[in-house]
């Protein structure tokens, strides 16, 4: 693809995301089109059909979201539990910032031109956080007779349902708290601890004068 045909693709892309918003969770090829300043016959080049482009938009946010907060993140943490935690706030903080997220969640993921994409990415979660458990399971972080796979599933459905009420609720739960309910019940999952145990300082021994 040329620079200029990606270009129109990203402005078509943009302005379909624009207006699912507005419309909130619909929108008309012509309506795109003058939005991105192409024509109509270009969208249709890019994305074959309004479907097409729905999910192309559904798509670019879940690979944003991927970068933000799964294979693309940089989370320093200084344990494997600060880092699962770390994440939980990226993927948060990502949805609450994301003016596209309630839609998605939301009205979109039962569009029939949207399962597929949703699909997709949820089997790419359900594979990743499996191995994730595993290895910590491995490591001895977390007790090896929990199911990876059973207990991821119920660990994203859970976060995703949580994401959900937060996003339309008439006033959103404040993004720290909610990462910090969503790590307790995570924590409660894997039979961790919900905070890290706090150092205690050694003893010192008092200098006689």
């Amino acid at each position: 693809m040329t620079v200029a045909n990606q270009g129109t693709r990203d402005r078509l892309l943009a302005a379909a995301q624009d207006e699912l918003i507005e419309g909130l969770g619909h929108l008309e090829m012509q309506a795109v089109a003058r939005r991105a300043s192409a024509s109509v016959g270009l969208a249709y080049h890019h994305f074959g059909s309004k479907a097409g482009l729905i999910a192309a938009v559904v798509e670019a946010f879940y690979e944003r979201l991927d970068q933000a907060a799964f294979s693309g993140a940089k989370l320093p943490a200084a344990d494997w539990a600060g880092r699962e935690k770390a994440r939980i706030g990226a993927y948060v903080a990502f949805h609450y910032e994301h003016p596209f997220a309630p839609l998605v969640i939301g009205p979109l993921s039962r569009a029939p031109e949207v399962l597929d994409v949703e699909t997709a990415f949820t089997a790419r979660q359900l594979a990743a956080g499996a191995r994730m458990l595993a290895a910590a399971q491995r490591d001895g972080i977390i007790p090896g007779d929990l199911d990876p796979y059973l207990t991821i599933a119920l660990m994203i459905g859970g976060i995703r349902q949580a994401l959900i009420g937060a996003l339309t609720a008439d006033r959103r739960p404040d993004p720290a708290r909610l990462t910090d309910d969503i790590w307790a019940f995570m924590a409660a999952a894997l039979r961790l601890p919900a905070k890290p145990s706090p150092v205690k300082p050694k003893a010192t021994r008092r200098s006689r004068s």
